[in-house]
């Protein structure tokens, strides 16, 4: 004798329910993949990225490199922070292009190298993470729009290069000594803070705009990046990396040490989408309104496709209750027992017994039970239900 399969029931996960439920996040992830293949495709040309002086897109800085090129000036790109420190020297501009990017340990690497070097550094918007040990007793201010701004001050390049576009951080600072330009609501943009000891200076400039190629043409930009990185013969373009090995500091520095600054910002801002998304959902959805029905639905399928409802939530529980609650309903008129007490254990359990004193089950985990563990449980107590209804009807 062979064993026949067994015939699929209406619960039975199908292929068909598999792709009905799955296909909205399937079509989703095709398109992510779709977008972000474009969006590599369009830019897989020779774009460097934003202050690179190799690249020669709008976000790029070749045009200034070019230019210090013509003037005699040579213009080396670095990636790590050992480059940039052994570079560091009296005939050297070292440009750091992100200082925020920065550990606290390269910071203050950075530093000793450049403090007594003879040579000048030029940070591109640092802000409060880099700063105090950067630029020690300078002060980040809020940041203002880039336009182009008169340079309010009396220092040569800044005078010879006139009005340039400038903006972005504005530092405050208490040394007389450090002198700013192009000052926006009374604070300086670009300021210069000389070394204690030697020729040095570290340079200081809210904005990087003026450096990127779209805006070098206009106003007095190209001026004014001539005379801030044309001052030494070598110039050390730093582009800092989070894959730099000096980032770890050694294996000392946590998770949050090696990203960028910014993502604790970032992270707010997510959360606050997530809750307005939640609440945007939740006024959609409304309050439930009771409505009759257009057409007259049988009752075989109206049970089964609440049943479908239940299995796609999981909702063993709450099917097992329906259950037990229309058991209870249907056998307490046929016991006696009335109406009011028909889902109280303590009326309808002693009157199941009383009428059927033999049987092996147990009236009260039947019907006021633990939720079955999986579906064969579940439909196991359906048909225990069932066969218990019939023996009441019965005798």
């Amino acid at each position: 004798m062979t064993a026949t399969a067994a015939a699929p029931t209406s619960t039975s996960v199908t292929a068909r329910h598999l792709w009905t439920r799955t296909r909205g996040l399937a079509l989703a992830l095709a398109l992510l993949i779709a977008a972000g293949i474009t969006l590599a495709a369009l830019r897989s040309d020779a774009q460097h990225g934003s202050l690179d002086p190799r690249s020669a897109d709008q976000s790029g800085s070749r045009a200034v490199a070019e230019l210090l090129k013509a003037q005699g000036v040579s213009t080396r790109v670095v990636t790590t922070l050992d480059e940039a420190t052994a570079a560091a020297g009296p005939d050297t501009t070292l440009l750091i292009t992100v200082p925020d990017l920065l550990t606290e340990g390269q910071q203050r690497q950075l530093h000793s190298a450049t403090a007594d070097s003879g040579g000048r550094t030029l940070l591109i918007a640092p802000g409060p993470p880099s700063l105090d040990i950067l630029a020690p007793g300078v002060r980040a201010e809020s940041p203002v729009p880039v336009r182009p701004r008169d340079p309010d001050c009396s220092r040569p390049d800044a005078t010879r290069a006139g009005r340039a576009d400038t903006g972005g951080i504005r530092y405050a600072s208490p040394d007389e000594n450090n002198d700013g330009c192009y000052s926006a609501d009374g604070l300086p943009t670009l300021l210069r803070a000389p070394s204690a000891h030697g020729q040095g200076d570290t340079v200081l400039l809210g904005a990087p705009d003026l450096l990127l190629n779209h805006r070098l043409d206009e106003e007095g930009n190209a001026s004014l990046a001539l005379q801030l990185l044309g001052t030494r013969s070598h110039v050390v373009w730093y582009l800092p990396s989070l894959g730099d090995a000096s980032a770890t500091d050694g294996g000392k520095r946590s998770f949050f040490d090696l990203i960028p600054s910014g993502w604790r910002w970032a992270t707010l801002q997510l959360a606050l989408a997530a809750v307005l998304a939640a609440i945007w959902r939740a006024r959609r959805l409304g309050p439930l309104v009771t409505e009759r029905l257009p057409v007259a639905i049988r009752a075989s399928e109206a049970t089964e496709g609440r049943a479908r409802l239940y299995r796609k939530a999981n909702a063993r529980d709450r099917a097992a209750a329906t259950l037990r609650s229309a058991t209870r309903t249907r056998l307490a008129p046929l016991l006696g027992v009335a109406a009011s007490a028909a889902h109280s254990p303590e009326a309808l359990v002693p009157a199941v017994s009383a009428r059927l004193p033999a049987t092996g089950r147990d009236p009260l985990s039947l019907l006021f039970g633990p939720t079955p563990a999986d579906d064969a449980s579940l439909v196991r107590l359906a048909d225990q239900l069932d066969a218990l209804e019939r023996e009441v009807r019965t005798s």
